[in-house]
């Protein structure tokens, strides 16, 4: 079997959307499944450098593959018309296209090249089906759909969706096709370092817990509603350090008015901003933490929640995380309302009570590793990508 998978960008500083390709496909490789990886050397949006990579030719990785593309000069679209044209070429050389990104248009015509080609598809919409996401830029996403990704959906062999719960919301736009649910993967940390230098490196006293937001920037991940909730038990007089952990390649504006709001109030003095990270650096941040925080107001999945359950911390997330009711049912956290009133009572809770803390985060790390093994989603994947690649043939 030969399969495409097409993902905009794959570097780290977009996060861990773009990223699942990186353990999804050695993950297929080491099952068999020959993959190659199309995307554009984008490595964000602001100025900063493109990614040192070799263009238009096959980099061999661990079992796959990646074809790293030129990105126009307007990055923040992420847009290749060589990865195009080189698809238009090679679509016939492989068996189906698995594209991840919905509204991004190199995703949007590589999705309408794979039907002129006859190539079956699968989309990943990343969460861009979620009415709370559709709200943003409105008119012209609905002009978008009507004209792209509206065929595209209808032509879609599947629909990929991470959660239950993200294909139950998600916007069709009046046409039907089938879904395919399944969670993405986490790859377990192989750090061994000591996490007592996260402490030592931000001062941090041993007895004072340590509170972990590491996610992308962005007003959807709820930090409104979680500075005043650690505002809140300032007040009150517990102790911790929150640790702030993220970039928003996006929208630089908004990450600085979020440093700025923390630096200003009570909690700045509380507060660790540490920027982008990634590696060992991530992986120590995660060792480190006492309990891991995503209030957002929607995620189609979380990854970076199954990150920190795989690293044994209890989570504290809102009910619009996708994976919330794995959580609940696993009790491998707290999960609660979007309100600064309900993430303060949750976050009081924990830090209250550190060995339940210990105990969630047991949960979360056993439930995480068999269930968000990247070698057991790749299995099934693949009887989905051979049922799919069946009936379609079979269609056309």
């Amino acid at each position: 079997m030969k399969v495409l998978q097409i993902v905009p960008s794959i570097s780290l500083i977009y996060g861990g959307p773009s990223q699942m390709v990186l353990g999804l496909a050695p993950a297929l490789g080491k099952a068999g499944v020959k993959v190659t990886i199309l995307t554009t050397d984008s490595n964000g949006d602001n100025g900063q450098k493109s990614l040192d990579v070799p263009l238009n030719q096959p980099i061999v990785k661990d079992g796959y593959e990646i074809i790293y593309f030129r990105c126009s000069p307007f990055r923040r679209y992420k847009f290749s018309l060589d990865l195009l044209n080189w698809l238009k070429i090679h679509a016939h050389e492989y068996d189906l296209a698995h594209i991840h990104a919905l509204f991004s248009p190199v995703s949007s015509l590589a999705a309408r090249i794979c039907r002129q080609q006859k190539l079956p598809y699968i989309l990943r919409p990343l969460g861009t089906l979620d009415p709370a996401d559709l709200i943003k830029k409105r008119q012209l996403k609905k002009l978008y759909a009507a004209l792209l990704e509206r065929p595209n959906l209808a032509g879609a062999a599947a629909i990929h969706f991470t959660s239950d719960q993200e294909a139950k919301i998600s916007e069709r736009f009046g046409v039907f096709t089938k879904d395919l649910v399944l969670p993405l993967g986490v790859i377990p940390s192989e750090y061994l370092g000591n996490q007592n230098s996260i402490r030592s490196q931000y001062n941090i006293p041993q007895d004072i817990p340590i509170v972990l937001f590491m996610s992308r920037i962005d007003p959807k991940k709820g930090l409104d509603i979680l500075i005043p909730a650690l505002e809140n038990l300032l007040l009150e007089g517990l102790k911790f350090h929150f640790i702030l952990a993220g970039t928003n390649p996006q929208d630089p504006g908004y990450e600085e008015s979020i440093r700025k709001q923390i630096q200003n109030s009570s909690l700045g003095t509380h507060t660790t901003i540490t920027g982008f990270v990634t590696g060992e650096s991530k992986s120590a941040l995660l060792q480190a933490a006492d309990i891991f925080v995503l209030p957002s107001y929607y995620e189609n999945f979380g990854i970076a929640v199954a990150e920190a359950m795989v690293a044994g911390k209890p989570v504290i997330i809102s009910d619009q995380v996708h994976i919330c009711r794995e959580v609940e049912g696993s009790e491998s956290g707290w999960v609660g309302k979007t309100e600064v009133e309900t993430q303060t009572r949750m976050l009081r809770e924990a830090l209250k009570d550190p060995q339940e803390c210990q105990r969630r985060g047991l949960n979360a790390q056993k439930y995480a590793l068999g269930h968000y093994s990247w070698d057991a989603i790749a299995l099934q994947l693949i009887q989905a990508y051979s049922q799919l690649i069946s009936s379609t043939v079979k269609f056309f």
